[in-house]
């Protein structure tokens, strides 16, 4: 509660951070702040263990319109902490430091684990965790703090924004010269409206490419020479931005730019050990249609933490104490299970050699 009392708004979560990396300290943790990110735990640390990173995301949206009481005043009433970011994502970091706190020694000789808090996740910017990942090598699994239940969600959508402008030519609308670009645009619409992807994801809906803006012509009586229109592209893990962007660039008569194509579509291989810690605890794995973190993760990943995803970027945002607390306790398991899905790993690749070698 004190934590979310600080406002953190993207680009603006100084303060937090400055908050929780004395907490941290608190703890006896070693901290090292980059930026407005706080990381525990020694990169720099070679060893034979498996490379485990815990992550969640400390900043928040602006307050959505119709809150009663001041977001940034939390207030806990019949179990319920309410104020801006309680759900998305206050209580997976909070929960992340509890289980951070009581594992990451318990298992120094099963996994090495780092607990990563980062700046800008809502806007996805440059000053978060792609600032951060580059300066701590090779991870083998990666677990990410988003409010979904304690449910691990092993894929996500990835997002790709374009920008299109197609050509035509001037000319007087009374004569019914030129070449309307705007008609021109409208085939373009119609040919990404009608787009197929046939191949079907295990997890994830089908990607959808969708036209969300459009601009043309400056005055009534001129035929236009220019229409602009962005495409908003949800990808999934059968067919990843480029591929999406591939096929447009092959289908329409526009100049397709996309903004970026970072936000990435992730999945979870079934054999990867933290699979099978997932199944080991009787966890349901889904796909998450909604974007975090994950998307800029290049590491096996799985996304999982304390609240209900509806929740976040709503007025009155909360989380229930309970969650709090199931979410901590889960986390304890999940790092436990994923060491022993690791040493299983392990045992088998000897079992194998074992085997090439005759013994």
């Amino acid at each position: 509660m004190e934590m979310i009392s600080i406002p953190a708004i993207s680009r603006e979560e100084d303060q937090r951070a400055g908050y929780l990396e004395q907490y941290l300290r608190s703890w006896g943790m070693d901290v090292k702040r980059i930026g407005n990110n706080l990381l525990v735990g020694d990169p720099q640390k070679q060893n034979h263990l498996p490379r485990i990173l815990m992550n969640s995301h400390l900043d928040t949206v602006p307050p959505a319109e119709g809150w009663k009481s001041d977001p940034f005043s939390p207030m806990l009433s019949n179990g319920r902490i309410t104020g801006l970011g309680s759900n998305d994502a206050g209580a997976s970091v909070a929960a992340m430091i509890a289980a951070f706190a009581d594992m990451g020694s318990l298992l120094e000789e099963e996994i090495q684990l780092m607990l990563l808090i980062s700046a800008e996740e809502e806007i996805s910017g440059p000053g978060g965790i792609t600032s951060v990942l580059p300066q701590l090598g090779q991870f083998d699994g990666v677990i990410v703090g988003e409010p979904t239940g304690m449910r691990p969600a092993v894929a996500e959508r990835g997002l790709m924004v374009i920008d299109a402008e197609i050509r035509g030519k001037a000319g007087h609308a009374a004569r019914d010269e030129g070449v309307n670009a705007i008609y021109l645009a409208l085939k373009d619409i119609e040919t990404i409206r009608n787009l197929n992807f046939p191949d079907n994801s295990e997890w994830l809906p089908g990607p959808g490419a969708q036209v969300t803006m459009m601009e043309g012509g400056t005055k009534h009586n001129v035929v236009p020479e220019s229409c602009r229109y962005v495409v908003d592209v949800r990808s999934n893990d059968r067919y990843e931005n480029e591929t999406i962007l591939a096929m447009l660039k092959e289908r329409c008569e526009a100049t397709l730019v996309p903004r970026s194509t970072r936000l990435k579509p992730s999945r979870l291989e079934s054999n990867h050990f933290l699979m099978e810690a997932i199944t080991t605890l009787g966890l349901h794995p889904y796909g998450s249609s909604t974007l975090s973190d994950m998307a800029l993760v290049p590491f096996p990943a799985v996304k999982i933490g304390p609240g209900d995803s509806s929740r976040s970027h709503t007025s009155e945002e909360y989380v229930l104490v309970r969650e709090l607390d199931h979410g901590v306790n889960l986390y304890k398991k999940f790092l436990q299970a994923i060491a022993d899905a690791w040493n299983n790993l392990d045992d088998k690749h000897a079992r194998e050699n074992m085997i090439k070698q005759g013994s």
